[in-house]
């Protein structure tokens, strides 16, 4: 059933993404983007990993995308004449998406039992401490504590200050998009 659901998911966030692409519309394609967000959320849940389907929606899904909204419709982007003829175009993004799916399709030959025997096979993926000097702190420190408290300790103390330096940053940057907005207007 999960692997049914997995596969309705990932069509709908393939479907969404060509969608957003071909729309001439802005704020339709950021509508689309939205759409290929939220099945990319879903496919995070089915993994267990809910923390990031629920960041996926918060932060891409929410936050990011209702800016790209509010900027589209801030700047007032109308229908224009593209120089991009459309036949050409289509053409040449499906040779690269063909290109792009060829490694996928390879991918069908790796069973999961072949890839588990691969990767335990690897000192290097098999151990977190050899990818990360704490490795192994880090994961005993989710185990105890959960995934989230995990991130949410040094998040919340040790990288406080880069934190809101960041958020400030962006408030600015969304105060002078409004302020060289309206100079315009």
């Amino acid at each position: 059933m999960t692997e049914i659901v997995f596969y309705i998911l990932g069509a709908a966030a393939v479907i969404s993404g060509i969608a957003c692409i071909l729309q001439r519309n802005p704020v339709s394609a950021a509508l689309w983007l939205v759409a290929a967000m939220f099945a990319l959320a879903g496919i995070y849940v089915l993994l267990n990993a809910q923390f990031i389907g629920a960041i996926q929606v918060l932060v891409y899904a929410g936050a990011i995308m209702v800016l790209f909204l509010f900027v589209i419709m801030l700047l007032n982007l109308g229908r224009e004449t593209s120089d991009i003829r459309r036949w050409p175009a289509l053409m040449a993004g499906a040779a690269i998406a063909a290109g792009l799916a060829a490694p996928l399709l390879a991918l069908r030959l790796y069973s999961p039992a072949r890839l588990a025997s691969e990767v335990s096979g690897s000192p290097v993926f098999g151990d977190p401490g050899a990818v990360l000097s704490q490795g192994a702190a880090a994961q005993g420190l989710a185990e105890s504590q959960g995934v989230v408290g995990a991130i949410a300790g040094p998040l919340f103390q040790t990288y406080l200050v880069p934190f809101e330096v960041t958020s400030v940053l962006l408030l600015v940057a969304a105060v002078g998009a409004v302020v060289l907005a309206k100079r315009r207007l």
